[in-house]
């Protein structure tokens, strides 16, 4: 506890906790319809042999982390990033130190062509805020090519703000299904007298809408027989051996190491 002036802030790490736990119960339960649909999605790509390209910036980019290229996720994923116009599209490396990056519509259209795209390929974007150029312009174009989209946000903080897109659109208005974090505006969830606030949760709640599609993209294909192509860990035995061996169903078509 926190007593100020005229009142006692409830602060602290047993706090935030407790905040979490009742966010975490509430996105499990209102999020469950919205997480099997995205996961039906998702698992008609792969069955068409594609592949799933998941795209955040900022600290969105970790969920990204969660959804491509992970021990215990699906091998068939692409985490496409800001900083692919310098990886594989020889921009110099000082363009990703400009603030404004994300902001920037034009950067989507690289990102899109620099990655090894299909026809069946599925896409999850992910920003909580759901208003900055690239990620609605990145929408715009997954859409206008045909594909599906999955957008992973936080509605409330979206609502709330002005898109930064010209479209005035925002990353929940493009997406077929949109998976809500359940996010505060402004993130934090922890108010303090004044007006400031601390204790983020958008990484955790995303997290886990990401991590509960995967469990239901695995639950569809071994009820139905399959076997899904998961990652194991690099750290246990043989998990290098493994990985490489179902990596290579997908040559040319994931990329890794970036």
């Amino acid at each position: 506890m926190w007593r100020g002036a005229d009142r006692v802030v409830d602060v602290g790490a047993a706090a935030y906790v407790r905040r979490i736990e009742e966010l975490v119960d509430e996105v499990a339960r209102t999020q469950a319809e919205p997480v099997r649909r995205a996961a039906a999605i998702l698992t008609e790509s792969l069955r068409a042999g594609g592949v799933i390209n998941a795209f955040g910036s900022g600290h969105s980019e970790a969920i990204a982390m969660e959804i491509a290229g992970r021990a215990g996720g699906l091998v068939p994923t692409n985490r496409l990033a800001l900083r692919d116009i310098v990886i594989y599209g020889g921009e110099t490396a000082g363009v990703l130190s400009a603030a404004e990056l994300e902001r920037d519509p034009s950067v989507a259209r690289r990102i899109y062509d620099l990655a090894p795209i299909e026809p069946q390929d599925a896409f999850v974007l992910v920003s909580s805020s759901g208003v900055n150029g690239s990620v609605v312009e990145l929408a715009s174009i997954v859409k206008d090519r045909g594909h599906p989209l999955i957008a992973l946000t936080s509605v409330r903080h979206s609502t709330e703000m002005t898109s930064r897109h010209p479209s005035g659109r925002r990353l929940m208005d493009l997406a077929d299904v949109v998976l809500d974090n359940g996010a505060p505006y402004g993130d934090a969830i922890l108010p303090l007298p004044g007006g400031a606030a601390f204790g983020a949760v958008s990484t955790i709640t995303s997290a886990l809408l990401a991590q509960m599609v995967v469990a239901e993209v695995v639950r569809a294909l071994t009820e139905a027989g399959e076997d899904p192509p998961l990652y194991l860990s690099a750290n246990v035995a043989g998990g290098d051996e493994h990985n490489r061996a179902l990596e290579s169903r997908y040559a040319g078509r994931i990329r890794r190491g970036a």
